[in-house]
């Protein structure tokens, strides 16, 4: 589902950027989209750290098999010992079971999500073992498709930005970050359209 606010970002940004407008009439049509239940995205974005996108792929199915259906219960239920031998290091076992158990506590609670700013979340979400700044960016971005928010440490972020506005030139972090605020409120879809200068196969987290 195309987000509510998908075509007033991207006539802004193109209004506003003749880079960025050149990105939104080649992408015309297509947009960000949402994997959809927060907990099997989180685990599944857990799964797949370190790990090439068709390794990822392969074990997740094989999580998929042991699991049954992934919900923090029957996560729970498996245990980390059921989890043993279906592809995930022992730390990522650790890593989703303690994503369980945020969820079951209520430490994690998607309901009232809604009523906090993305840092807010985003301090929810690294207490998590296994889950730093850049993961939950990918789910704000791709679960709960925030619209300004801006992965600074994205290496294919960093990259097109210095492809196409500093002719390939690396820049200072601190640089990027105040670059990118050209593209407030809507600093998602244009980290979306840089993505897809890149790769113009969009990617789900």
């Amino acid at each position: 589902m195309t987000p509510p606010y998908w075509t007033q970002a991207a006539g802004e940004l193109a209004a506003n950027d003749p880079l960025m407008a050149e990105l939104v009439k080649r992408y015309r049509g297509a947009s960000l989209a949402s994997r959809g239940d927060p907990f099997s995205t989180l685990a599944r974005s857990i799964v797949g750290q370190q790990i090439s996108v068709k390794a990822a792929d392969t074990v997740w199915a094989r999580f998929v098999e042991r699991v049954g259906e992934i919900t923090p219960r029957q996560l729970a239920q498996v245990g980390e010992e059921g989890l043993a031998g279906c592809g995930l290091s022992q730390r990522k076992i650790e890593y989703v079971s303690d994503l369980a158990r945020h969820f079951l506590s209520g430490r994690l609670s998607p309901a009232h999500w809604a009523d906090l700013d993305d840092e807010a979340i985003i301090a929810e979400l690294v207490g998590v073992r296994g889950i730093g700044r850049w993961t939950a960016e990918m789910f704000l971005i791709f679960n709960l498709m925030r619209p300004d928010v801006f992965p600074v440490d994205d290496i294919g972020l960093q990259r097109a930005v210095f492809e196409r506005y500093f002719d390939g030139a690396k820049q200072p972090r601190r640089l990027l970050a105040e670059y990118g605020d050209r593209w407030r409120p809507w600093r998602s879809v244009a980290t979306w359209y840089l993505w897809r200068s890149l790769d113009p196969l969009p990617v789900a987290y």
